[in-house]
């Protein structure tokens, strides 16, 4: 289970409006990060990076996999987990059920 955010969502989605907007403002966007972060106490701005890009994914700006995608497949995997498990024990039940019936009756 992921652990909870240290950030909560309003402010992530505050501090990528606050970067997209004042990107312009500041010699790279590496400097408006850093700014925008130190502005709103987000102690790692690697992190409002990472944040930024993924808005950028998610708004189509930019490849790779989006929010959704993300979330289905992380869903998909586990459910793939569940059903090789419940699998593994169908085969071990099987197995079990078919060497009783091979075993001879004593009445």
């Amino acid at each position: 289970m992921a652990r909870p955010s240290k950030y909560p969502t309003e402010l992530r989605e505050r501090a990528v409006r606050l970067v997209i907007e004042v990107r312009g403002d500041h010699p790279s966007e590496s400097a408006a990060i850093k700014s925008v972060a130190a502005k709103l106490g987000i102690t790692s701005p690697e992190q409002l990076r990472k944040w930024l890009r993924q808005a950028e994914i998610d708004g189509g700006a930019r490849q790779g996999k989006t929010t959704d995608d993300i979330a289905e497949i992380k869903k998909l995997k586990k459910e793939n987990a569940e059903l090789r498990r419940a699998n593994e024990i169908l085969k071990a039940a099987s197995a079990f059920f078919a060497a009783e019936l091979d075993r001879p009756n004593r009445y």
